[in-house]
């Protein structure tokens, strides 16, 4: 580790996921968010903090898995609904959705301006969202919805940016990018591994309990919990990508 970075860390350290009273968890599809950081949602919910899922698009060719003849309209429809029971399960109440359509058919800049609108409304302290930079990521709505979510974030303190948005401004403290591959912070989650795939379930037209799908990600998410487990000698963690303001703009050793 080089000096500047050593200096860095002391002088700016990097905020802690669980310090924070308002969370803002946004997802591509109905169920990234648990996917990639349900179970400290579920952490954060019972913890009394306040915790706001904003879902960016309808997920509608999601259609693998779903039941034969589902046409596209209607899977849309199940998968608000699936959305709103696995959230509620992991305590979250305040489900929001944009509606865009999946398969990146949308404006990026109605898609900033959806998230940007709901961080106005919602207020919160840190955001999670998933992480624009990981070079293996191909789905188009996961890059964009990544990169809509941290341009938003940073901009939010600028009233007059906010406005020209059609937005409220924020005072966003921290980004928490989950489905990374530079974890920096890491949440304990020890206990909540089970309620995190029981949440996953009831995206029953994505994951029906005996299919493979359901099996493959169950695996990953418990091979994923144990080893960002083991780096913080805990058990079961779930790790993310955090920046603070400090590390938002104008310091590029907070990518390394």
């Amino acid at each position: 580790m080089s000096l500047t970075r050593l200096v860095l860390r002391s002088a700016a350290p990097l905020p802690q996921v669980e310090n924070f009273e308002r969370y803002l968890f946004i997802g591509p599809h109905p169920d990234d968010i648990e996917i990639g950081a349900g179970a400290t949602a579920a952490k954060l919910a019972a913890a009394g903090k306040k915790v706001t899922f904003l879902v960016c698009t309808d997920g509608r060719f999601g259609l693998e898995n779903a039941p034969a003849g589902t046409m596209p309209e209607e899977l849309a429809g199940m998968r608000q609904e699936e959305c709103l029971a696995s959230a509620k399960s992991l305590g979250v109440e305040d489900v929001r959705f944009l509606g865009l359509s999946d398969g990146a058919f949308y404006d990026t800049d109605d898609l900033l301006r959806g998230i940007a609108r709901v961080i106005g409304e919602v207020k919160p302290d840190l955001i999670f969202a998933p992480d624009p930079d990981v070079s293996s990521e191909c789905h188009a709505d996961h890059r964009n919805v990544g990169e809509a979510a941290r341009r938003a974030a940073f901009f939010a303190a600028f009233p007059e940016i906010a406005e020209k948005r059609g937005a409220e401004p924020a005072d966003v403290q921290a980004l928490a990018f989950y489905m990374t591959a530079k974890p920096n912070r890491y949440v304990k989650t020890r206990g909540l591994l089970d309620r995190q795939l029981a949440a996953l379930l009831l995206h029953k037209t994505q994951f029906p309990k005996e299919s493979e799908a359901f099996k493959s990600v169950s695996a990953y998410l418990k091979l994923r919990a144990a080893d960002f487990g083991l780096r913080r000698l805990c058990g079961q963690a779930e790790g993310f990508r955090v920046l603070g303001r400090t590390q938002m703009h104008c310091l590029p050793e907070a990518g390394k």
